[in-house]
């Protein structure tokens, strides 16, 4: 039976805990930031319109909303270490399904094979984001988060560079003028052969879920009973039935929605919108790169500074701030300043997580998993908020679009500011 640890009670037996979750990070981030390649790669090979492609993100990031009260249940039923395996699994029976995908180049295949990544992904995400943030003191689960961030973001800097060596996007450009010109027998093999060559990276991909997969199960990663509650929480929660008559949870829910949403315009539309701006899709993808390097770079400001001297809530402040300022540069200038300011973005949007999951979470006790799982449909906001965008800038341009993330920054900004101590007493605001 799996040894059963209270919150901040982490034994420290083998490989530490910390390395194992950090691992997971950095896979969640290769497997997610591959969408920003995926979108443009997809539109070329599948010939579609930018509304269309931005489905990819649709379909990993609708399957947090889908499979987040089912997520729940695994945990409960397996444990968080099991669960995470089982996530791991399903994963790969979604990388699976991108081999007859390119085969045969058909799009719904590919959005399947997403959906399902997706799902793994929330169930890997609904154990591993509130196992880091209650295994420590609560001020400072952000710093512990920005430490799985740097792994989660490595790994999103890392993945548009491997991915593009196999899917050659500097020959993508050319090709999207010369097919226009073909027969429809040539365009289709020249389509096809684009097409397989998604097959190679993604067998890879299977190679290592399958190991991660194996590596957690016999890990010796603990168990952490987030039922248990100290007298404060408990004599707070008194009479509550639901993790629905906590304020600050259903606001951070919302505020994760947007927040998630942001983040993914800002990492999966920058290569289409370089290339609206008249930048090659293979410089474009450089500033994909970029965007995650600054998120890491605002990650050990994080580590660097949270709680000693900025406390969480003032982190996501500043970040929102930001968020706000960038986004209004990147409108009203153009060129490659205009994608820079895209980029930066991932600066603005580094603490937003690291901050919301423990301010979402305080005081909850026994609620916790149920919050965690709410939390974690939030991400849902990565599917609907970038197709926002896709209609958009199909409507208006890639670059007016863009408008769609201000009104975001702003309710981030009220929920660093009040909305995470709605329905709390001051008793038990510790941040």
């Amino acid at each position: 039976m799996a040894q059963v640890n209270s919150p901040g009670q982490l034994p420290q037996k083998g490989v530490s805990p910390i390395v194992i979750i950090g691992a997971l990070f950095f896979l969640l981030g290769f497997v997610t930031w591959l969408n920003s390649l995926l979108i443009p790669y997809l539109e070329i090979a599948c010939e579609l319109t930018k509304f269309q492609s931005y489905f990819v993100v649709f379909a990993f990031y609708v399957a947090c909303l889908v499979m987040a009260p089912v997520s729940t249940k695994i945990l409960g039923l397996f444990g968080f270490k099991n669960g995470m395996s089982v996530a791991l699994i399903i994963m790969t029976v979604g990388a699976l399904l991108f081999i007859p995908a390119a085969l045969t180049r058909t799009y719904e295949i590919f959005l399947l094979g997403l959906f399902v990544m997706g799902s793994g992904s929330a169930i890997l995400q609904t154990a591993s984001n509130p196992y880091i943030t209650i295994a420590g003191p609560a001020a400072s689960a952000a710093k512990r988060i920005s430490i799985m961030g740097i792994c989660n973001k490595l790994a999103g800097a890392a993945a548009p560079l491997i991915l593009g060596l196999f899917l050659h996007l500097d020959k993508a450009d050319a090709l999207r003028s010369e097919i226009a010109g073909m027969s429809l027998e040539a365009r289709n093999l020249a389509l096809d052969q684009m097409a397989h060559r998604v097959i190679t990276p993604y067998i890879g991909i299977i190679v290592v879920l399958l190991i991660l997969a194996f590596w957690v199960y016999k890990s010796g990663l603990p168990e952490i009973d987030t039922d248990e509650e100290d007298e404060a929480i408990a004599s707070s929660n008194t009479g509550k039935t639901s993790v629905f008559q906590f304020p600050h949870v259903i606001l951070g829910v919302i505020t994760l929605f947007l927040y998630v949403g942001v983040e993914v315009i800002a990492g999966d539309t920058i290569i289409s919108y370089g290339s609206s701006q008249g930048i090659p899709l293979s410089t474009a993808k450089f500033f994909a790169t970029g965007t995650m390097v600054s998120m890491v770079v605002g990650y050990i400001i994080g580590i660097t500074t949270i709680p000693r001297y900025i406390k969480q809530e003032n982190a996501l402040r500043v970040s929102a701030i930001l968020g706000l300022v960038f986004s209004l540069s990147a409108i009203f200038t153009s060129g490659y300043v205009s994608l820079a300011f895209i980029s930066l973005l991932g600066l603005a949007n580094s603490l937003m997580w690291p901050s919301i999951w423990p301010l979402a979470l305080a005081g909850l006790g026994r609620f916790t998993k149920s919050a965690s799982s709410l939390l974690v449909m939030g991400i849902a906001g990565g599917a609907v908020i970038p197709l926002l965008y896709g209609a958009l800038a199909d409507y208006w341009n890639p670059q007016q679009a863009y408008w769609i993330a201000v009104p975001c920054y702003i309710v981030i900004l009220y929920y660093a500011i009040a909305g995470h101590n709605l329905g709390r007493k001051s008793s038990e605001i510790k941040f």
